[in-house]
């Protein structure tokens, strides 16, 4: 015995094998025949193109990247959200104590709007808004994953009157008895990114929003507007992560420090509080009397 083991094969791991690359190589040679007939059939060659665009971005891409994030992508936390086709996506960057209610309350009364669920209905309304320049402060954000399930809360700022550019910060409730890395208990993770602008995506070609790169100032803006709130504690883990620079889900350029700010609301009795009055549209996310351009 050399210590060796030895790799086992069966009929089933290689049929999967073979269909995986089988598909891969598929996908590669209908993208390369819908290209090149697209410029001997006329007019219709451009319905042709987007008929294979929605196709590859809504439906092969995604499946290849489940695919590949199944096997190469660890299923553990690691301070990164997932996307619904299990890219890594937003970095974790707050947390928060208290009960739902007391959560709530607090960013109401920060000026933070609850963004509505994803439907065909609010998907169409941000896609019409987005096109013809309106405002939707209840505009619905992407589902991102953590703890094997979609946010349970998320919240956004309308910047201008444009659901093109927003804050927002998505809220996943701790498992009973999860300890984050290092023995420190939280009841809330949450993930918050500036959307600047609506683009595709790099690694799907979906149509999504494009994030600002340095999330730690949009994190910074969050914790500055809920320690407005009286009663709100502010704790900080200090390089709770590694600083590092990524990319997310959609393919933008992410960079933080690492630090992780807790914010306490269990002092904060909910009935006492009254919502603020209208958005802070002009709160950069760097916090009150940064104006973001």
């Amino acid at each position: 015995m050399n210590g060796r083991r030895t790799r086992r094969w069966s009929v089933g791991r290689l049929l999967d094998g073979f269909f995986f690359v089988f598909a891969g190589l598929a996908a590669v040679w209908l993208a390369y025949l819908s290209f090149t007939q697209t410029f001997t059939i006329g007019w219709g060659g451009i319905l042709m193109a987007i008929v294979f665009w929605g196709l590859l971005a809504y439906l092969v891409l995604p499946r290849l990247h489940r695919i590949l994030t199944a096997i190469y992508v660890p299923d553990y936390f690691m301070g990164r959200t997932r996307t619904s086709d299990g890219l890594l996506g937003d970095p974790v960057n707050l947390a928060f104590q208290g009960e739902r209610a007391q959560i709530e309350a607090v960013m109401a009364a920060a000026g933070w709007i609850r963004a509505d669920p994803v439907s065909l209905a609010s998907s169409w309304r941000i896609v019409a808004s987005t096109l013809r320049r309106r405002s939707y402060p209840t505009a619905p954000v992407s589902p991102l994953f953590l703890f094997g399930r979609m946010q349970d809360l998320a919240y956004q700022q309308e910047v201008a009157g444009s659901p093109a550019q927003r804050h927002h910060v998505r809220l996943w409730r701790c498992p009973d008895g999860w300890l984050l890395p290092g023995g420190r208990r939280v009841d809330w993770l949450a993930a918050g990114t500036f959307d600047r602008a609506v683009g595709l995506s790099l690694f799907t070609l979906q149509v999504t929003h494009r994030i600002d790169a340095d999330t730690d100032i949009e994190r910074d803006h969050i914790v500055a507007t809920v320690q407005t709130v009286p009663g709100v504690a502010l704790d900080v883990i200090r390089d709770f992560s590694t600083g590092y620079h990524s990319r997310n889900g959609g393919g933008d350029t992410i960079s933080t420090d690492g630090d992780l700010p807790i914010l306490d609301a269990r002092g904060v009795d909910p009935l006492t509080l009254l919502p603020a009055t209208g958005q802070r549209d002009a709160v950069g996310p760097g916090g009150p009397g940064e104006v973001r351009p």
